[in-house]
């Protein structure tokens, strides 16, 4: 049996492969501007600009790179668009352009040093024993369980360990809370961590409401110590120290609030000239602040001490004193399933009692070095590691597993899915769900269906790969989508989520959606993102969008790899009422193996759900967008008046081997005088009057006039794997161009 010593020992190797990887090669880069040395008194202190908002904890490690060049520092500050940082040696007067480095492998040290400690620490070890192998009898009383809250109260009275499954939408949070509230009325301490501050601030502010709304509530006995910037915070601001102070300590909060606005105004002077003056006030002021800030700090370990249940998240515990040196009754890890298992240990060792809460079904910890602890130890969620998750593929439970049953955000029609490929039929749906659903699923798009495969089989080869991150980009699924968002609002849909695997995928919509769709994106609420920033949300409307397709020869390995299924599942269970499959049914029919979740999904989808081809996109797009038709690809009246109207220049691109008709080439010579006609393609085309030809081939045909307005799918004949009837599109959108001839240009 492996020793609790051999675990930590182990731990702390990948802990340190990881470190080092981050510390080589894993830095974020961000753009600095208009460098200025302020002072080279003791150290070299330099303020700079930054297009956008920077956030790095102040007092982290960075490193600054100027042409060449590397150094170390730290920062100061950082707040809004500057920053002033402190390094050992000097740079020069002014760095016109350089770059901040930073990832926060410092606090994988920290946790290292914890770690550390706790060999020396007989009791936290033991209690670490008992998280890694569960294998101690189940002693709480199993008989006159009255719901999911008292059966957990009674866990984690009589275990040490309690695993807690909360699939989603099973009301994970709502029985968090009211087990931590219940603690807290019987006078215990209780600890509440999550990897995020998003996670914590949900369940803090829950446990507030619970407990105020029940009369217990007294000031500062909930504290939500560290970061408070979620809005779950801001709307229950009592939870704060700083609102502590505001109230007990009005001098230090006024004096603090006002040093901040001079630094303020003080930095917007510095960003537009630079002055000796200016630069002297300052750092006058950061020395102020400081001093301040660490009266601040004094207060906040004050109300840290006095309260009773405490939430903040697993890098601030394992990085500060105050947390790690306490002892609480319990601590309440939630999300845990995307927490390294070194972190759980060290969430384990801080109470007697502990409840580990997550979902070993959705997306597991993120590490970025190659190395087979940190593989074993850091991509491998605790629940897998005890040993935990091995009994459900057993058909079993382990006894120290708490699983929650009962699904109440999805429609069942959409959870019908995941209840029976993901959970295995040991989750089903609360009875009041598809009632609860039935005015979102009644919405637009696809009215009154609540899963929708939108199927782009038979639309052409639109698949291909980003030049510089070699992810994948779907042209016609991004158009579909714009169109989708489009429609889904002005059905009434204003919580509206699109997730892909693919990052490149969703910056481009992004940038689609702020080009076409501003008000939209302004007045709703629109998130495009990849699946990874989705765990923990909802929305009323979820677009999937798997962008594989031809011509690629196989599916990408988020959709069909190790951790596929994972992806899939937290990728469908963040709706509530709609859930739209983009998929080329074809290409998964062809590329995807049966066995494979997301080959499931869309044959799922086509005999229990709506499966919508190419065919239909008629008859469901209600709302034409101004900058955005689809059109039957036969009918060519609209593209020849585009023509017909081009003032500067054509460009036509046709994949490789195909070439223009003897109608195309008549349509593209009537064009006007002086516009110039660019031809992508293989071979020239006899009898056509083009100014340029180059052989850069894309997969798929497009005509793009002025540089501002884009046909994909035409001409049709030269569109592979199209079938009828033949559909284009129309786009007014510069972004498409632009990143069209990119490829073509280099």
């Amino acid at each position: 049996m492996t020793t609790t010593l051999t675990y930590i020992k182990a731990w702390q190797k990948a802990l340190k492969a990881e470190i080092q990887h981050l510390k080589k090669e894993g830095s974020t880069r961000y753009l600095m501007l208009n460098g200025r040395l302020l002072s080279k008194e003791n150290a070299y202190i330099y303020f700079f600009d930054t297009p956008s908002s920077i956030k790095v904890p102040v007092g982290s490690i960075v490193r600054i790179e100027w042409g060449k060049k590397l150094t170390d520092g730290r920062i100061l500050s950082s707040e809004g668009k500057n920053l002033i940082i402190e390094v050992k040696e000097n740079l020069g007067p002014i760095l016109s352009e350089s770059y901040l480095l930073y990832d926060p492998w410092e606090l994988l040290d920290q946790l290292f040093q914890r770690l550390e400690d706790m060999k020396e620490n007989k009791r936290k070890r033991g209690r670490i024993k008992k998280l890694m192998d569960p294998s101690m009898p189940a002693k709480h009383p199993a008989d006159n369980i009255k719901s999911n809250v008292h059966e957990l109260i009674l866990r984690s009275k009589y275990n040490p360990v309690t695993f807690v499954w909360g699939p989603p939408g099973t009301g994970k949070t709502y029985t968090l809370a009211r087990v931590v509230a219940n603690k807290y009325v019987k006078d215990a301490r209780v600890l509440v961590l999550s990897h995020s501050n998003q996670a914590v601030d949900v369940l803090m502010a829950e446990v507030s409401l619970f407990v105020e709304n029940k009369g217990h509530l007294r000031e500062g006995d909930l504290l939500r110590y560290g970061s408070q910037a979620g809005e779950a915070i801001q709307n229950r601001p009592f939870l704060t120290a700083s609102h502590l102070i505001e109230k007990h300590h009005t001098n230090l909060a006024e004096n603090k609030k006002a040093l901040l606005e001079e630094r303020r105004f003080i930095k917007l002077d510095l960003s537009k000239s630079y002055s000796k003056s200016d630069s002297n006030r300052l750092l006058e002021i950061e020395k102020k602040l400081t001093a301040i800030l660490e009266k601040v700090r004094q207060k906040e370990l004050e109300f840290l001490k006095e309260a009773k249940i405490v939430g903040t998240t697993l890098a601030k515990a394992a990085s500060d004193p105050a947390i790690y040196e306490k002892e609480f009754d319990l601590v309440v890890l939630d999300e845990a399933s995307m927490a390294y298992v070194p972190q759980a240990a060290f969430a384990v060792s801080l109470a007697k009692r502990a409840i580990i809460c997550g979902d070993f079904k959705q997306i597991p910890p993120i590490a970025a070095a190659r190395h087979p602890l940190v593989s074993e130890w850091l991509r491998e969620d605790i629940f897998y590691q005890s040993g935990v998750s091995e009994w459900v593929k057993e058909g079993k439970l382990h006894p120290h597993l708490f699983l929650l049953k009962e699904q109440r955000r999805m429609h069942p029609d959409i959870s019908s899915f995941t209840n029976r490929f993901i959970y295995h039929s040991l989750v089903g749906d609360h009875r009041s769900v598809q009632k609860s659903r039935l005015e979102i699923s009644e919405r637009m798009p696809f009215k009154d269906s609540a899963s929708i495969l939108l199927d782009t089989s038979g639309a052409g080869s639109y698949c291909m790969k980003d030049r510089v991150s070699n992810s994948r980009i779907n042209v016609w699924h991004l158009l579909l989508s714009v169109q989708l968002i489009h429609e889904a609002y002005f059905g009434g849909m204003k919580s509206i989520g699109y997730v892909t695997p693919y990052r490149a995928q969703a910056m481009l919509l992004e940038q689609l959606l702020d080009e076409l769709l501003s008000t939209v994106v302004h007045e709703a609420d629109i998130i495009a993102a990849t699946v990874h920033r989705f765990q923990g949300s909802e929305r009323d409307m979820m677009i999937f969008d798997t962008v594989d397709s031809y011509p690629q020869d196989r599916a990408g390995m988020l959709l069909t790899g190790k951790e596929s299924d994972r992806l899939l599942n937290v990728a469908i269970t963040r709706t509530k009422g709609k859930f739209i499959h983009l998929c080329d049914y074809g290409f998964v029919r062809n590329q995807v193996y049966q066995n494979k979740t997301w080959r499931k999904l869309a044959e799922h989808q086509r005999t229990g759900g709506k499966a919508v081809g190419p065919s239909e996109v008629g008859t469901w797009i209600k709302n034409q967008h101004p900058s955005l038709q689809w059109m039957h690809a036969r009918k060519l009246e609209r593209v020849k008046a585009d023509i017909d109207g081009a003032a500067k220049t054509i460009t036509v691109s046709l994949p490789k081997g195909r070439s223009l008709s003897e109608e195309w080439i008549d349509i593209l010579n009537r064009r006007g005088k002086g516009v110039m006609l660019t031809l992508l393609a293989e071979e020239r085309a006899d009898g056509l009057r083009a100014e340029n030809q180059t052989s850069e081939l894309l997969p798929f045909p497009f005509i793009i006039i002025d540089n501002q307005l884009i046909w994909l799918g035409l001409p049709v004949e030269a569109n592979v794997r199209a079938l009828p009837p033949f559909i284009a599109a129309r786009a007014e959108s510069k972004l498409l161009v632009n990143v069209l001839l990119s490829y073509i240009n280099g």
